[in-house]
């Protein structure tokens, strides 16, 4: 089957309004069709995940970075101040990148009804509804962020300490019960072991 134009090239000049208003029409209803789907693609990015109590924090890379950084310097500075340790390079594995728990307004409703049938037999029917909001911090008259209630830091997966002292088996097995004590990390997940000379 052959497709047919509905005006010649040669009768160009006799195109008259209805084609005219067919080709806008279309025009329109293809940039309809393409703006909904940007538009809910950003607002899915900005929103990054569904609503929920915790959610993982949005810039998590670089306060993550930051966290882990301060917490190896810490480390670094209390082991090279124990006696034998010496000279001391201390690295840190995250287990996550901690969370942002968000505060929420939650609104229960609890609604009974007795009812009493012909036949004297009583029944009780109770319908609870519970209904959660995120609380937003309001600033300049935009849409706001949400009310961050508390952050949870990221967990400590492992340790690595390289100490100039680790050729001894008392320091090193101070250092391991040092790095115990300090964070939840199991003994087969610390390292430690003597710096090249």
């Amino acid at each position: 089957m052959k497709f047919k134009f509905p005006f010649s090239l040669k009768g160009l000049k006799k195109i008259n309004r209805t084609h005219l208003i067919l080709v806008a029409l279309a025009g329109v209803l293809l940039l309809v069709i393409t703006l909904p789907t940007t538009e809910s693609t950003t607002k899915e990015e900005e929103a990054g995940q569904p609503q929920g109590a915790a959610v993982n924090t949005g810039e998590a890379p670089e306060e993550n970075g930051t966290y882990k950084k301060a917490m190896e310097q810490q480390l670094k500075k209390v082991l090279g101040d124990m006696e034998g340790v010496g000279k001391v390079e201390v690295m840190l594995t995250l287990q996550d990148t901690g969370e942002a728990v968000v505060e929420k307004d939650v609104t229960k409703t609890d609604e009974r009804a007795a009812e009493e049938d012909s036949e004297g037999t009583k029944r009780e029917n109770s319908v609870i509804n519970s209904q959660e909001e995120t609380i937003y911090i309001q600033s300049d008259g935009s849409g706001g962020t949400p009310f961050v209630a508390k952050e949870v830091n990221p967990k400590v997966e492992g340790v690595l300490v390289v100490a100039q002292g680790a050729g001894s088996a008392a320091v090193v097995k101070n250092i391991s019960d040092a790095v115990m004590a300090l964070f939840p990390v199991e003994a087969h997940k610390i390292k430690v072991v003597k710096m090249s000379e």
